[in-house]
């Protein structure tokens, strides 16, 4: 090819492009330099296109080059993260952000967040003020322990209480408690990296109190106990309770540290779910320290919980490491005004919406979804059909647990029906189940339930988008 025949030739130049109008209008949205940029890829891609004879024709308008670059900043000017509707059925969905925090803790965001507070001002005094009181008054209360702290998360609580209690010292956990805690993070590779030297006792689906008796030595620094929150071993099977591990403790004067990790606070608040032991229950069988989650069953914001003995808590505030996973004024708020809500559990309830939505009878998620079919216009409520479901709770928390739930089933291919609604604004988020597209309303809040509708009736049941093959 000449170069008197080459397309290329033929493109226009930046600075012609950004002396349009359209290129006007576009840098007073998006500033020059965006709209330069943006120019520049969409030329560039042009070009290549024209090079390796993906685009044939001879020429390239200059309106199309505009409107390539006005979709590419329209593109860019949406938001990485933002809001979903999940219809997935998962409560606590770890992909989708797991808890929705209540109103009364986003109410508190916007309140600190917009100005100065007091993260570490004692106003009474006027002197320096402790970040980790606003909320440790409210955990020493819920949970009767002496003292408490907030971290990012309860790996950051392991590392943490391991780091300061048993560095370079043994570590005794059940061989059965050894978790794999998330995105292949397991706690015996947490204790090698805080420092601990890591003893496994008893069998994998056995293990008595004497097993950790027998283990502890000189260099024993840390007695640790797991809940299973996240994986369930069944049959033969025996496990210490934390009450006669903290006997073993006490006679060998090392401290007992319990990772409960959900932390569900008050079990009445979950009617559906089995009984597990709360944060109060594991104080109160005499662990020292006890550790658990704020964004999975308490309905707060991603945090992990200590609390337990003054002593070992002091100790942990001592650490270094402590600011490597200190918490933010933002995360603070919204902890601290979730765990208030704890103090009246008929107003936790009703709002803090990983509870209400855990709770909800399934008969009322079925009412819901059926409620919603019949505003549907006919030709329309012809694609949908008010189903039975099982939901799931989500979050390593309650493993094999199911809960009775209700919801839609959309006629036509799933794929593409799963694509569409995926590719929304808001994005509808369900899943597969037996070839079809279902949309679980156990985890559509009220609110919710109309959104998801139209989001639908918008690009999957309008006359003309009946998907073709999947």
């Amino acid at each position: 090819m000449t170069d008197s025949a080459d397309p290329r030739r033929e493109l226009p130049s930046l600075d012609h492009l950004l002396s349009t109008e359209e290129a006007a209008e576009s840098v007073i949205r998006w500033g020059r330099p965006a709209v330069t940029d943006a120019l520049r890829i969409v030329v560039d891609e042009f070009r290549e296109e024209l090079r390796v004879g993906t685009r044939q024709i001879r020429q390239v308008r200059e309106a199309e080059i505009l409107a390539a670059a006005e979709g590419y900043l329209t593109r860019l000017d949406i938001p990485g993260l933002r809001p979903v509707l999940n219809g997935t059925g998962v409560v606590l969905h770890t992909n989708l952000g797991r808890a929705p925090l209540p109103q009364a803790a986003l109410t508190r965001l916007l309140s600190v967040g917009r100005g100065y507070c007091n993260l570490e001002f004692d106003v009474a005094s006027g002197e320096r003020g402790d970040r980790y009181e606003h909320c440790s008054t409210w955990i020493r209360r819920l949970t009767g322990s002496e003292d408490a702290l907030v971290v990012n998360n309860t790996a950051a609580a392991i590392a943490l209480v391991v780091n300061r209690l048993a560095d370079r010292k043994q570590v005794i956990v059940a061989r059965g408690e050894l978790v794999e805690i998330g995105g292949s993070f397991r706690l015996p590779e947490l204790i090698r990296a805080s420092g601990g030297i890591l003893v496994e006792v008893g069998s994998t689906n056995r293990t008595r109190a004497e097993d950790y008796r027998a283990a502890i030595g000189p260099q024993t620094g840390l007695l640790l106990k797991v809940h299973p929150s996240n994986y369930r071993i069944e049959g033969f099977t025996e496990q210490t309770e934390l009450a006669d591990l903290v006997r073993v403790g006490e006679e060998a004067s090392i401290p007992v540290a319990h990772d409960l990790g959900s932390g569900l606070l008050m079990p009445g608040l979950a009617p559906l779910l089995p009984a597990e032991p709360t944060p109060g229950e594991s104080a109160s069988a005499g662990a020292d320290l006890v550790m658990w989650s704020g964004d999975k069953l308490l309905g707060g914001p991603q945090a992990g919980v200590v609390h337990g003995r003054k002593k070992w808590i002091a100790r942990l505030r001592q650490s270094p490491m402590l600011r490597a996973f200190r918490v933010d004024k933002l995360t603070l708020a919204a902890l601290e005004a979730t765990l208030q809500l704890y103090a009246n559990p008929d107003r936790a309830a009703a709002e803090i919406p990983a509870l209400a939505r855990l709770a909800e009878p399934a008969g009322s998620v079925r009412a819901r979804a059926e409620r919603l079919l019949q505003r549907l216009e006919p030709s329309m409520r012809d694609r949908v059909q008010v189903v039975d479901l099982m939901s799931l709770v989500g979050g390593g928390t309650f493993p094999g647990v199911e809960l009775p739930s209700a919801g839609w089933r959309i006629d036509g291919p799933y794929g593409r029906v799963e694509e569409a609604c995926r590719s929304a604004i808001p994005p509808l988020i369900g899943r597969i189940e037996a070839d079809s597209f279902v949309v679980d309303f156990r985890t559509l809040s009220p609110g919710d339930d109309d959104e998801a509708a139209a989001v639908l009736i918008r690009h999957v049941l309008a006359p003309g988008e009946a998907a073709s093959d999947a």
